[in-house]
Formats: C-alpha cells, sequence, structure tokens
C-alpha cells in the first residue's frame, strides 16, 4: 500500500503542521542532524521532494545556489513560499512546485538530492521508480541525503530502515555518512566522479 495526494490533503486539513515541524524538539534535532551530515558548504542545485511546510527547506536555501523543493499539499507549499518571504530568501533561488514522486520528477541533473521523510509513504515498487529517478539525475559527485523515521507507519509497506536499503541500492552512489539511533536513520551517499565544483576547488 502506498500514500497519495488526497491523502496528504486530508492530513493537512486537520493541521497546518501534522509532524510539529515548528514545536517538536525531535524535529529540531533531527534537522540539525540532517544538515550536519551534507559534506558541502555549498551546493549549486538541489531537489527536495516532500517539502512540507518548508522549515528545512529554508534551511537547505541557505546553501544552496538553485533549490527545487515540491509537495503534493498546496497547503503546505503556500505555507512554505510565506516562510521564505519571511526570511527574505531570495525567490528565485527557491522554486515550489505541486508534484507527486515518482509519478512526476524533474528533467535535469542535481548535485543535491534530499529525500526525507517520504520513502515510507511510497509502495516498494514506487520506491524503486524513484531509484531509477535518482540514477538518472544525481550529477557526477552529488549527494543523496536520507532520512526516515525507523517505526513503522501505519497502513505504509516500508519502515525507514527498509527505504534505506532500498536507497543503498542505487547504482554508482557509495556510502558516507550513515547515523542511527531508536528513532531514526539518516544516511549520506555520494555518487562516483568529481562534481564540477570539487573540480574547481582542487584547480
Amino acid at each position: 500500500m502506498s500514500f497519495g495526494p488526497d491523502d496528504f490533503a486530508a492530513l493537512y486539513a486537520r493541521s497546518a503542521d501534522p509532524w510539529c515541524y515548528e514545536t517538536a524538539w525531535y524535529e529540531a534535532r533531527k534537522r540539525a542532524l540532517t544538515l550536519a551530515a551534507l559534506t558541502r558548504k555549498r551546493y549549486a542545485r538541489a531537489f527536495e521532494p516532500g517539502c512540507s511546510i518548508g522549515v528545512l527547506t529554508a534551511e537547505l536555501a541557505l546553501r544552496c545556489d538553485v533549490l527545487l523543493a515540491w509537495d503534493t499539499s498546496e497547503a503546505a507549499l503556500d505555507a512554505a513560499r510565506g516562510r521564505m518571504a519571511a526570511a527574505g530568501h531570495d525567490a528565485d533561488a527557491v522554486t515550489f512546485a505541486s508534484s507527486w514522486v515518482p509519478a512526476a520528477w524533474p528533467s535535469g541533473r542535481f548535485d543535491l538530492i534530499v529525500f526525507s521523510e517520504i520513502g515510507y509513504f511510497l509502495s516498494r515498487a514506487e520506491l524503486r521508480e524513484v531509484r531509477a529517478h535518482l540514477d538518472a539525475s544525481l550529477a557526477p559527485g552529488g549527494e543523496l541525503l536520507a532520512c526516515h523515521w525507523r517505526h513503522p507507519i501505519q497502513g505504509g509497506e516500508l519502515d525507514g530502515d527498509a527505504v534505506h536499503r532500498l536507497l543503498d541500492a542505487t547504482p554508482g552512489v557509495q556510502s558516507v555518512v550513515h547515523h542511527r539511533e531508536v528513532d531514526l536513520v539518516i544516511d549520506l551517499w555520494s555518487r562516483e566522479g568529481d562534481s564540477p565544483a570539487r573540480q574547481e576547488g582542487l584547480s
């Protein structure tokens, strides 16, 4: 079983912040761990599917030249846009869109893809589709960051550990960071090959 746009529309109709991103210490600490796992100070082009109300997005925007953030909930996207505006972020640097993976996927290559708290809302077959998209769109030297709750999700086919095992099989990536606790798992994989930014720094 997997979840879809209607499920999330209903969720945000009941609560503007259904996972308490703005108030829970767990979420604040998890966000700090997630950001600390990134190995580079700055990324040229990044993609964050499932951005929700944009709390992590606002932090990623400080380290990305261009950031594409997707969610299926218009209510969540409206909140995320408002957060960016309030923080004074460059509107041209962060682009929000209403889309759901793997039914849609952006074109081009990314040197950072953040796949956080979304994998267990997909079926195993859908996550394999996502993995194929990751293979096609992660740039040489690019980083794939995943963070997930490790406990079962009611109605979901996968838990966080199963999601990360499937992502670990993405072709051409190697593990750089692995952090696991009772409640969460964070992994960062790097694509083989140097990115243009790294090559420039070495020249």
